[in-house]
């Protein structure tokens, strides 16, 4: 009787061990396997879809003489995207597939997929397979995560670029002058020279200068000189006395003219003056010359070594020092340039009139491409402007027009930072990421610069893209997607300052991440009227949480 009980109590525990390892058990007993994804939610981050999965098998769960075919499969809009399966094997498989014990087992493995159009609706499904020699299992479908963060994606790619800035200045400062010379050793005016051409001149500019409403006469100057011979002390003295004479001498030709009293300042000895004059001549041994000013400051010293000099000093002395031996009458004045309604107004009356800075203004001034084309087309034809030029490339750019963009970059004289910035953009945006980047490391500026943040946004470096936007100006939606994609909220929410419906967008997702049921409302009351934003808030795992 003994022995009986003993042979069945044998063979139900060895019906028990063949029931519990039974490879068709692994298919009912499926929902005991635990499986975790990390992220939780996926995320595209630079094109791909990356995650780790985590799978705990428990004990006596994996028969030692079964196969299992694991397949991960993203499933998205009616479609599917499936990887190369993990193979796995029980401890008595003869194959070279990774052993799981029947002791219970975690193994982890990277899944990977290419993002395409519809994903972010996606859901990661895990699907297994049992073999055991010619029979096969098909497991529950396990589905390991849902949905797929696109968020980076919507960098904005147009690119930072500047036009070239126009020199337009609004107000021009001008001057006009006139002198009188003095005989050597005189302070004395002479009245041939009230009559001379150049203070004939000089008197009709005050009367031009008062009739045009354009010009105000801001200051006026006489300025006395006296040559650099015959000593410094000698020459001061006289300078001074000139500039008296001279100031007299103002008085008569200004008499009645409503004129300023002139600022009378002496120079004395007008080494620079004789400077001036010396390299524009044609004297034997000029740089000889030169060279002794510029090896000596001490005047006398200058004098010595240059009258030591006998053949070069007595051209001096005919043509360079009696020159220097003057007063000049200076009248400063302010020119009021046309204002930005009469430029406007020129372009189409008489755009022959306006110069290369006017142009380049104008450009900034009208409203159409078309007209600001015009523009630049006329400062390059005419002036040869390198920076109309550039610009054509600018504006074409603006009107997405790449190939218009990259033919006139392609004849712009100037190679420099603008540029190398402005062809990595086109690069950038013809989807040649890499071309773009060398651009942007060569170029350097602080356009290439916010450039590279774009780049690092595109590449999933998230970090440094918050770096080199951080000085982004105007409406720095690429600034404040950055901060949000590297999980620095506060950030994001002080630069999202702009009221645009894209930024409205950001705001939306800040909000979201936040909690803030309040915030998310009111921003996504804006998107729900732009039927693009609308229709991608939709299926946007960012918003789920109030879905």
């Amino acid at each position: 009787m003994k022995k009986t009980i003993k042979l069945l109590a044998v063979a139900v525990a060895g019906f028990a061990i063949a029931a519990c390892s039974s490879a068709e058990k692994m298919v009912q007993q499926a929902e005991n396997v635990k499986i975790s994804c990390d992220p939780e939610v996926l995320e595209v981050v630079a094109g791909s879809i990356d995650a780790d999965v985590t799978v705990t098998y428990p004990a006596d769960y994996f028969h030692p003489k079964a196969i299992l075919e694991v397949t991960p499969v993203l499933v998205y809009k009616g479609r599917e995207a499936a990887m190369k399966p993990f193979m796995y094997q029980g401890e008595k498989v003869k194959d070279n597939y990774r052993v799981v014990s029947s002791d219970g087992q975690t193994v982890r493995e990277k899944v990977h997929f290419d993002y395409a159009e519809g994903m972010e609706a996606a859901t990661l499904e895990l699907r297994g397979v049992v073999k055991y020699k010619t029979k096969t299992w098909t497991l529950p479908v396990r589905k390991v995560a849902v949905g797929c963060n696109t968020t980076y994606m919507l960098v904005k790619q147009d690119g930072y670029l500047s036009f070239k800035k126009d020199n337009y200045q609004e107000v021009i400062k001008q001057t006009a002058e006139g002198q009188i010379l003095y005989n050597i050793n005189s302070a004395d005016v002479a009245s041939s020279q009230l009559k001379s051409q150049s203070v004939k001149d000089f008197v009709a500019a005050l009367d031009e200068i008062k009739a045009n409403e354009r010009k105000t006469l801001t200051g006026t100057e006489v300025v006395a000189y006296a040559s650099p011979d015959g000593g410094e002390k000698l020459n001061t003295k006289l300078s001074d006395n000139r500039g008296k004479s001279a100031d007299k001498a103002w008085d008569k030709l200004t008499k009645g003219k409503g004129v300023a009293d002139p600022e009378v300042k002496s120079i004395g000895q007008d080494w620079e003056g004789f400077k001036e004059l010396v390299e524009a001549s044609n004297i034997q041994d000029k740089d000889l010359i030169l060279r002794v000013l510029s090896m000596y400051s001490d005047p006398a010293v200058r004098e010595s070594e240059i009258k030591n000099i006998s053949e070069v000093y007595t051209s001096l002395k005919s043509s360079v020092l009696p020159e220097l031996r003057r007063a000049r009458f200076i009248a400063n004045v302010e020119y009021k340039n046309y204002t930005p309604e009469e430029l406007v107004a020129l372009v189409d009356e008489n755009i022959d009139v306006l110069d290369e800075e006017a142009l380049l203004r104008a450009a900034t001034l009208v409203r159409t491409a078309d007209k600001k084309a015009e523009l630049y087309n006329k400062a390059v034809e005419k002036f040869g402007s390198d920076r109309a030029q550039f610009n054509l490339g600018v504006l074409a750019l603006s009107q997405d027009k790449l190939v218009s963009a990259e033919k006139a970059f392609a004849k712009v004289q100037t190679k420099d930072a603008d540029l190398e910035n402005a062809l990595g953009v086109v690069a950038m945006r013809k989807g040649d990421l890499d071309k773009a980047i060398a651009q942007f490391r060569k170029a350097g500026n602080d356009d290439a610069k916010h450039n590279m943040g774009i780049a690092d946004i595109l590449n999933g470096d998230y970090a440094k893209a918050a770096q080199e936007l951080a000085d982004a100006k105007g409406c720095p939606f690429n600034k404040t997607l950055a901060y949000i994609l590297n999980d620095e909220l506060d950030k994001a929410s002080k630069t999202a300052t702009c009221k645009s419906n894209d930024m409205a967008y950001l705001k939306a997702i800040i909000a979201a991440r936040q909690g803030n049921q309040a915030a998310y409302n009111e921003n996504f009351v804006k998107l729900s009227k732009i039927s693009k934003l609308a229709e991608r808030a939709a299926n946007d795992i960012e918003f789920s949480m109030f879905k």
